[in-house]
């Protein structure tokens, strides 16, 4: 089994192309194992409209939860980059999941920042120890691919970087 790290913020639209590329490309590499690696793209104190931090603290209460991390991806892609959700309000944020997750424990972490030293570390871990620049970026093996900034990764790139 191979592990192939995602490097990804949902308030990125190359990152939820990438994402769709990723879960179509999947089926055919069943060698593959994803560790998802959330990161936020323009991290604060940043001026940046739409900050996704709420929503990677989502993911890892998600993941402890045992949650489909599947339903979650797309629904935080689609709350930040198609429906518009203020997703720095951890109301609008565990609202946005009510139908997957307890909503009520989900507000409550985010409001006492249960997850906040996490997602730091995962920003950490992203920018400074892996080396990424620009998100989605992709980790399998020793070797990388990295988005072009403002473009992204082809689904043809992501291809032959899974056939190795």
């Amino acid at each position: 089994m191979q592990q192939l790290e995602v490097f990804f913020d949902y308030a990125c639209p190359y990152c939820w192309q990438g994402h769709q590329n990723l879960m179509d490309l999947l089926p055919g590499f069943p060698e593959i194992e994803v560790a998802w690696r959330p990161c936020e793209s323009h991290p604060r104190p940043e001026r940046w409209p739409q900050h996704s931090d709420l929503l990677i603290q989502g993911l890892l209460f998600a993941m402890e939860s045992g949650a489909d991390l599947q339903r979650y991806h797309e629904r935080a892609y689609a709350l930040a980059l198609r429906r518009k959700v203020n997703v720095e309000d951890a109301g609008a944020v565990a609202a946005g999941f009510a139908d997957l997750l307890d909503a009520s424990a989900l507000r409550t972490a985010l409001h006492g920042g249960k997850y906040a030293q996490a997602q730091r570390r995962a920003n950490d871990y992203a920018f400074e120890q892996s080396g990424v620049w620009v998100v989605p970026a992709y980790r399998m093996s020793g070797r990388r691919l990295d988005s072009v900034e403002n473009i992204g990764v082809t689904i043809m790139q992501l291809r032959k970087f899974l056939e190795g």
